[in-house]
């Protein structure tokens, strides 16, 4: 497995810095990453700074792993949907990056009849499309679990197994299933054959009636709090494992979303996960 770092871990140090994405670029292999992972590209003309960071990435020597975008496939404008984050597959291209993780909805419909199985029948032939279209530019998609409806391991499966196409994957969060109360060993175990793509996160958790300062609930009403990699409760080593005896040996992007000081929250999250990957 390999390391690499998310912008989004970043996001601390660009605010108090006023960093650009090349600085990000350069930063990045000056703590020892092996690769780089970005979100939403800001700007007027995002398929030129793509173009921009892949050079200064090509010249630095850092691959560009994935591109991370939102999306809602349950949205009422379907098609605009889709044609938006097809435009995001070129973003994706014009950064070298092989992989595009989109998400697929945000909540479901305000209906007590409808279900996740029901939006999955419903976003299907769309998350389809998507990948029909990234996989004629060289770009495999995939979607992660992420944001309580399809956080849930069972769900992912579900909704992967029903897209059927081979362009089309699993990003695994090993850390994301906490936020719905599922055991990421056992999740990992479900999502380990459809993986394409791993983040590493970690968190605090209390069980406190009251929401501590700075945690958000889970899906039962515990809390969770963005921490550096091996300092909370997930289970990151035994997660890793699982992953790499069942075959994977792509990237793994640290994913950092603590209080603490951010470079050398990365830097000690890069320590822990070059153990854990040996």
């Amino acid at each position: 497995m390999k390391l690499s770092v998310s912008s989004y871990s970043f996001g601390k140090y660009r605010k108090e810095t006023g960093c650009t994405y090349l600085d990000l670029c350069d930063k990045a292999k000056a703590l020892g990453f092996e690769g780089i992972e970005f979100i939403d590209l800001e700007g007027d003309d995002p398929l030129s700074l793509a173009r921009e960071i892949r050079q200064r990435c090509e010249n630095i020597g850092l691959p560009i792993v994935a591109y991370t975008v939102g999306a809602d496939f349950l949205a009422e404008d379907i098609e605009a949907e889709v044609a938006r984050v097809c435009a995001c597959v070129d973003v994706c291209e014009a950064l070298g990056a092989p992989l595009l993780r989109h998400d697929v909805c945000s909540k479901l419909p305000d209906n007590p009849l409808y279900s996740w199985e029901d939006a999955v029948t419903q976003m299907v032939p769309h998350i389809r499309r998507v990948t029909e279209y990234a996989a004629a530019k060289g770009v495999r998609t995939c979607t992660e679990n992420h944001g309580y409806i399809f956080q849930y391991p069972e769900r992912v499966e579900a909704l992967i197994r029903a897209v059927r196409h081979p362009n089309y994957g699993w990003l695994c969060d090993v850390g994301n299933f906490l936020c719905v109360d599922v055991d990421p060993r056992h999740a990992v175990s479900v999502a380990a054959r459809y993986t394409v793509h791993v983040h590493a996160k970690d968190f605090l958790l209390k069980t406190d009636a009251e929401c501590p300062d700075g945690f958000f609930p889970t899906a039962g009403r515990r809390w969770l709090r963005g921490t550096i990699p091996g300092h909370g409760v997930v289970p990151v080593a035994s997660c890793l494992r699982i992953l790499k005896d069942s075959g994977y040996d792509g990237f793994v992007t640290l994913e950092f979303e603590g209080p603490e000081e951010c470079l050398p929250a990365l830097e000690s999250g890069l320590k822990t996960l070059k153990a854990y990957t040996q």
